[in-house]
């Protein structure tokens, strides 16, 4: 905002006017830009102040000056010219972020295809269909747009030689709408993810809380949280982006400000993620030692949950949490590098990993889909026979095969074939039930009296622990 400032009204240091603070009139007030400190000017001008002492390459560039346009309305210019305060090597910080983006899409690209396999079994077979899959299944859905929409957004932008320090991303003018819609989805996507991994702490931990859980009752209360809360948060940043900072590809933070309408909340999911983490820790410790487990078991199985925790729950974002841009904008080059590189590294590989641990090596989905490949090969088989057979029996009604009386004893024993495999209407109506896997008659003894095969390492303590209460003590 421009200020009106009479001499008389000047500042005083050590009995002498400010130097740069009295000037009658409008003036674009002194301030501090997060890069450099700017003092009072005068409007139309320019105005030049030495570079940061805090850059890593100070040295080099001592002597150089950023300079900044003082508008006629009294504020100063949102853009600056700090190209004398570059480092002799400008290139390096964009080789850096080129390669960083070189492994988020690798990352990205791999969890986009193992997400939507996984996705697919897990709808596909519906003995499969419990309250923890069904929230599993939307927590992959959430994956799978956050991999979709920033692979998306990178394409859409329109990439330079690389990044370069100081140079804007610029999109063409005919696709900035699209672009920005890209980059909503983008920051909705994120958020939607964030907020599914705290869905899946609050359910783990009311499963290990509660005894009684009425989980039908509570799958829309997790959906409004997982879908409908990132709306709440990202409705207000997209207005202000408009109003405000209606620039391009809305990939820059001018005012860091408006940043934390996005930044905030997923903040918050992460913290309480990690203290719902602690506590489930905690309680696993103490229904592992009412086992009376062997020490050795109690180690591992203590340590397998929690590893398969770590990634279900996101706790890989707490270690940089409180590491921002602004933190970290003082030269401290190196700590911003490396927590770019862990948080794009393990964000784009986390959806990978959780496809991996939840579903291809789950216990359960392995079963289902042996019991689909038997059902299937075990089909195949019976309507194989059942052709051999027909056909047998055809040959022998039209009189192809000419029967001797000395080679009755060679033939088969068509009563004993035929009872054995039952009549013709018989084997096909078997085979048709049996086609695809999907037969109501052929059972096996493995196959659960449950309805659904839902369980991990957590839930079988919960599930003993529950079982057994009069032999285990409560938290």
């Amino acid at each position: 905002m421009s200020h009106t400032y009479p001499v008389q009204n000047c500042k005083q240091s050590r009995g002498d006017f400010y130097i740069n603070g009295c000037f009658p009139g409008l003036v674009c007030n002194r301030t501090f830009d997060k890069y450099a400190c700017w003092p009072d000017a005068l409007p139309n001008t320019t105005v030049s102040v030495a570079c940061p002492w805090y850059l890593p390459w100070h040295k080099e560039v001592q002597h150089g000056l950023v300079y900044l346009e003082c508008d006629a309305d009294g504020q100063y210019s949102k853009q600056k010219n700090a190209s004398e305060c570059l480092s002799r090597d400008p290139q390096y910080y964009g080789r850096v972020l080129s390669q960083f983006r070189t492994i988020y899409t690798i990352g990205y690209s791999l969890s986009l295809g193992a997400l939507v396999l996984a996705l697919g079994i897990l709808v596909a077979f519906r003995k499969l269909h419990c309250m923890r899959n069904n929230i599993h299944m939307n927590l992959f859905a959430s994956f799978i747009l956050r991999a979709s929409s920033i692979l998306i957004k990178d394409a859409m932008l329109e990439r330079p030689d690389d990044f370069h320090v100081g140079q804007d991303i610029t999109t063409e003018l005919e696709t900035a709408v699209g672009c920005r819609v890209a980059m909503v989805m983008m920051q909705y996507s994120i958020l939607a993810n964030n907020y599914w991994l705290l869905v899946e702490g609050i359910y783990l931990h009311s499963l290990l809380v509660v005894t009684v859980l009425t989980e039908r009752n509570y799958f829309g209360i997790y959906q409004c949280i997982g879908w409908g809360a990132p709306l709440i948060f990202v409705l207000p940043w997209v207005i202000v982006k408009y109003l405000y900072e209606n620039e391009e590809c809305w990939v820059q933070n001018i005012n860091m400000e408006y940043w934390w309408i996005i930044r905030s909340p997923i903040l918050l999911a992460v913290l309480i993620n990690f203290f719902i983490f602690i506590h489930i820790i905690k309680i696993l410790v103490s229904k592992l030692r009412a086992h009376q487990m062997r020490y050795s078991d109690y180690k591992f199985r203590l340590a397998k949950s929690t590893l398969t925790l770590i990634p279900l729950l996101g706790i890989h974002s707490v270690l940089f949490s409180f590491v921002t841009d602004e933190s970290t904008s003082h030269g401290a080059l190196s700590l911003r590098l490396t927590k770019l590189f862990i948080d794009l590294f393990f964000n784009s590989f986390q959806g990978l990993l959780v496809a991996i641990l939840y579903c291809f090596v789950n216990k359960e989905v392995q079963s289902e889909i042996l019991k689909k490949w038997r059902r299937w090969k075990l089909g195949r088989d019976i309507e194989e026979e059942y052709r051999h057979t027909y056909s047998q029996s055809l040959q022998m009604k039209s009189g192809s095969i000419m029967v001797h009386p000395s080679n009755l004893s060679r033939l088969p024993d068509i009563a004993t074939t035929t009872s054995r495999l039952g009549s013709p209407e018989e084997k096909q109506m078997l085979v048709s039930n049996s086609q695809n896997g999907m037969s109501t008659g052929l059972q096996f003894t493995s196959t659960p009296q449950d309805s659904s095969t839902c369980s991990s390492i957590t839930e079988d303590i919960v599930m003993v622990d529950r079982g057994n209460a009069a032999g285990l003590t409560e938290d």
